[in-house]
């Protein structure tokens, strides 16, 4: 967990809380079951994130956030929201170097939110571009965490 900023400015703050909801959002996210109390605090809790980091952060923040926002929709079944935030962090992460794990996220995500959207075409190759980048990840904690996500995700 973060810790908590020492100074009152608003951009350590902003930080913070952008971090803190980012965290447990995605602990949320890869739970193997949650409540329904679970599922909408984890819905607030990315658009939290969203929110703090578009105040302060990068652009590659923006998307990460992005990335976000695109699984947590998709696992609630917001197939629309989430095929539109899906789009944009794949836009993003594809068009430029990316890290082999982001990667794999990337066509994970893209895969879970055309599931939810009822896309089946888009679900079955972004899917399979997901598996393909899963195996190349280098580092197995980073092929782990991304793995906890791809479980989440229906195989075509």
């Amino acid at each position: 967990m973060p810790k908590e900023p020492l100074t009152t400015d608003a951009p350590s703050w902003h930080k913070f809380f952008a971090s803190t909801a980012n965290n447990r959002a995605w602990t949320l996210s890869t739970a193997t079951t949650r409540t329904p109390e679970q599922d909408q605090e984890m819905l607030d809790l990315a658009h939290a994130s969203a929110w703090h980091w578009r105040a302060i952060g990068t652009e590659l923040h923006h998307m990460r956030a992005t990335m976000l926002l695109a699984e947590v929709h998709a696992l609630l079944g917001l197939g629309a929201s989430a095929t539109r935030y899906a789009k944009q962090m794949h836009t993003y992460f594809t068009s430029r170097e990316t890290d082999d794990w982001e990667l794999a996220f990337t066509h994970a995500i893209t895969a879970h939110a055309a599931y939810a959207a009822g896309d089946l075409a888009t679900h079955r190759s972004a899917y399979t571009q997901a598996v393909a980048a899963l195996d190349a990840i280098a580092d197995s904690e980073d092929r782990a965490i991304v793995n906890q996500t791809m479980a989440q995700i229906p195989a075509p």
